[in-house]
């Protein structure tokens, strides 16, 4: 079974232009989240979607795959099942672009249960919440998962909601943005309308539960530190550091 790994990446962030490209610890961003996704034992092939020649150039320049896609894609899922189309992969994995300090070994947590169990379609990670204002930050996405670690709901608002005052507080967890697809699923998935949870919440992978697919969500000890706008490059190197 052919495990590939796919990097969406693309060069006109809105709120940081060429983000890829950005330096941390004098290597681009791009080259760090490639290098850690490729020191993952279950993955046969890590691949860069991109519709840019810099960061084409870029990732060749680091002896990387590269697949040049259409400039056209409304989300990184879209840009991966065109990357995808005419290559051996039966379980694709979406690695996001800019999350740097993503471990290996939570790569392959999410990756088990697909290879473990041919019913699931579709897999990914969630991680306790420690800190207080995470669960008061919509762009902080919360999980509730069954107790076979299926989703039952994806948020950006706290879930599950506490009632009654003096309660023990649940255990919260956050949502890591990794998914594993199985072959058909992805592009079963990228042919499905839109759905009115997921147009609310703004989330994709709402549009999976709303058409009834069962999603799996792998607790992991990592802690997303991502890079969103440039000042979180200096955090990100105080981390590696």
């Amino acid at each position: 079974m052919n495990v590939v790994a796919v990097i969406p990446a693309r060069y006109g962030s809105t709120r940081f232009p060429g983000k890829p490209l950005a330096a941390i610890c004098g290597k681009p961003m791009i080259q760090h989240v490639y290098e850690n996704a490729a020191a993952c034992g279950l993955l046969d092939r890590v691949v860069v979607a991109t519709d840019n020649p810099e960061i084409a150039d870029c990732v060749a320049s680091f002896g990387g795959g590269v697949c040049m896609t259409a400039s056209t894609h409304e989300t990184g899922t879209d840009r991966i099942a065109e990357a995808v189309q005419n290559m051996e992969a039966d379980i694709i994995v979406n690695v996001q672009g800019d999350e740097p300090l993503l471990p290996p070994d939570a790569v392959s947590e999410a990756v088990g249960p697909l290879l473990n169990d041919a019913s699931i379609p579709l897999g990914t990670l969630k991680t306790a919440i420690t800190d207080r204002e995470d669960l008061d930050n919509p762009n902080v996405v919360k999980v509730v998962t069954d107790a076979r670690g299926f989703a039952l709901y994806f948020s950006r608002a706290t879930i599950p909601f506490c009632r009654e005052a003096g309660e023990q507080s649940p255990q919260y967890y956050r949502h890591i943005g990794l998914y594993v697809y199985r072959r058909d699923f992805l592009f079963a998935f990228t042919e499905l309308p839109r759905s009115p949870l997921e147009k609310a919440e703004s989330l994709e992978q709402l549009r999976a539960l709303d058409h009834g697919y069962a999603v799996k969500v792998v607790e992991t000890d990592y802690y997303p530190l991502g890079v969103d706008v440039p000042e979180d490059i200096g955090r990100v190197e105080q981390m590696m550091r």
